[in-house]
């Protein structure tokens, strides 16, 4: 298969993964059509849009026809995703917690399919530095999804839970690696997508996350508790005297 057509299955699938976890997630902060299709929107394309910034290049998202046929595609599933949501909402809101998970697999395509992707033009552009090619593979698959908890006042889902930012960086090294090696591109790319996507399923499947320096919910829980028998300790005391 042609490396190119290889590559634009990839955008268009990442783009759809995408769209559909964006609606997803404004459905579920109870956004109107148009915040829907816009989060839609901001999810699939924001991180490409950062990317070329960093890249120095023209925004190609409104004058390139591959990105005319992107822009439908995530048009259609967030619309999609709005009707079944607003025909179906008992089972909808029943089955909220199914839908997360399968938001979170949906999700790990996209993130596959935009790591090498970003990783991939970040080389063709004559960016060789394996940190450059890593970090512009990450930020296209991270980008969108930031601005969009951004504009709904919440903190990036990336900075908080899962193994996110770590399984795009690990796709976009393993394309590298391979194309350090010579191996075929179009072969590459489908190896490193598939890192990112088994990082990111097995983390939601075994519910992995990065550390954290505090976890203050079970902290604080912790401290309730200890609070509350010091408490009775001291009543008992009390009585006794």
């Amino acid at each position: 298969m042609d490396i190119s057509t290889v590559f634009q299955i990839l955008e268009h699938v990442g783009v759809l993964a995408f769209a559909i976890s964006g609606a997803l997630v404004a459905i579920d902060n109870e956004t109107d059509i148009f915040g829907v299709i816009f989060l839609s929107f901001i999810t699939s394309f924001g991180g490409g849009i950062i990317r070329d910034l960093c890249l120095g290049l023209p925004v190609p998202l409104f004058f390139t026809p591959n990105y005319t046929s992107l822009l439908l595609v995530c048009l259609v599933t967030s619309l999609a995703v709005f009707f079944f949501a607003m025909l179906f909402k008992n089972r909808f809101v029943k089955n909220e917690k199914l839908l997360d998970t399968i938001n979170n697999y949906i999700d790990a395509v996209g993130l596959g399919a935009f790591a090498v992707a970003g990783a991939k033009l970040t080389i063709a552009m004559g960016y060789k530095s394996p940190f450059m090619v890593i970090m512009m593979g990450m930020t296209c698959c991270i980008g969108g999804g930031m601005l969009r908890d951004i504009m709904l006042n919440q903190i990036p889902f990336v900075l908080r839970k899962r193994i996110y930012a770590l399984a795009a960086a690990a796709g976009s090294g393993v394309y590298y690696l391979l194309w350090v090696l010579s191996v075929d591109d179009a072969i590459a790319m489908v190896i490193g997508a598939f890192v990112t996507i088994a990082i990111r399923v097995l983390a939601t499947v075994f519910k992995w996350n990065m550390p954290r320096a505090i976890n203050f919910s079970t902290l604080r829980a912790q401290l309730d508790v200890e609070n509350e028998k010091e408490c009775e300790e001291e009543a008992k005391e009390e009585i006794l005297k």
